[in-house]
C-alpha cells in the first residue's frame, strides 16, 4: 500500500485536480462542531470554548496548508484497496481526489476508520512510506520527526470530520452502524490533542465529552 501511494504521488502535477484549499478544509472541520458536538452529543459550547475551538482550527488548518502538495486519495484505506496479480493494490474510490498535503493519504491509511492499530506499528509504517517518499524524491521534511507533525495534524483534521460525517450518516442518512466507530475517532483526536500544547482547548474539549459519555455507560 505504501509503494503504491508513493507511484500515485510521484506522478503528481498542479492544475490538474481540485485544491485542497483552505475553504475545503475547514467547510469538513466544521462537521465536527455542527454534526458530533451539537447534534449528536447536543453539547452547547460558552463564548470562551466556541473561541478556543476555532482558534484550534485555524492551527490545524494553516499546518496542513504548510506542507508540500501532491495528489490526495482523500480515502486512502484497506477497504478501497484491492489484492491484484499487477499493479498490486488496484486503488478504488477515488472520485473525491483533490492536490493537497502529502501526509494526508498516509494518515489515512495507517489511521483507519475501521480498523484499530498499536502505535508502534503505526509509526513503523509511516516510517517505512517517508523512506520510500525520499528516495523517490518527493517533498516530504527531511527529519522524520517534522514529518510525522505533519501526519498528527493532517490526521488530526480528518479524524474531526470523520467524526461529523459518521454522525451525519446516522442521523441525516439512517446509517446507524457508524456510530459504534465514533470512539475509534474520538481516542484519535484525544491521544494526538494531549500531545501538543498549542492543541491542549481540544484535549480539554475531548477529555469532558469522554468523561461526560462514560457517565451514561458508554465506552471508549
Amino acid at each position: 500500500a505504501t509503494t503504491a501511494l508513493v507511484k500515485l504521488q510521484v506522478a503528481s502535477k498542479p492544475d490538474v485536480l481540485p485544491p485542497y484549499s483552505a475553504e475545503l478544509l475547514r467547510k469538513e472541520i466544521n462537521l465536527f462542531t455542527e454534526w458530533f458536538l451539537e447534534k449528536h452529543l447536543h453539547m452547547e459550547l460558552s463564548e470562551l470554548e466556541k473561541k478556543l475551538l476555532e482558534r484550534t482550527f485555524d492551527l490545524i488548518i494553516a499546518k496542513n496548508l504548510s506542507e508540500a502538495k501532491v495528489y490526495v486519495h482523500r480515502d486512502y484505506m484497506p477497504r478501497n484497496l484491492m489484492p491484484e496479480p499487477v499493479d498490486n493494490p488496484g486503488v478504488l474510490d477515488f472520485q473525491d481526489a483533490v492536490y493537497g498535503p502529502i501526509s494526508y493519504d498516509i494518515a489515512s491509511l495507517c489511521r483507519d476508520a475501521f480498523i484499530s492499530w498499536e502505535e508502534h506499528q503505526i509509526i513503523d509504517w509511516t516510517i517505512r512510506y517517508w523512506d520510500k517518499a525520499r528516495k523517490a524524491g518527493l517533498p516530504v521534511p527531511a527529519d522524520f520527526g517534522a514529518f510525522w507533525k505533519d501526519v498528527e495534524w493532517m490526521g488530526l483534521q480528518r479524524h474531526l470530520k470523520v467524526l461529523g460525517i459518521f454522525c451525519r450518516l446516522s442521523y441525516r442518512d439512517g446509517k446507524d452502524k457508524y456510530i459504534g466507530d465514533l470512539p475509534r475517532f474520538i481516542n484519535y483526536v484525544f491521544k494526538t490533542a494531549a500531545r501538543y500544547d498549542s492543541l491542549k482547548p481540544l484535549a480539554n474539549l475531548m477529555d469532558k465529552i469522554q468523561n461526560k459519555e462514560k457517565q451514561v455507560g458508554y465506552t471508549f
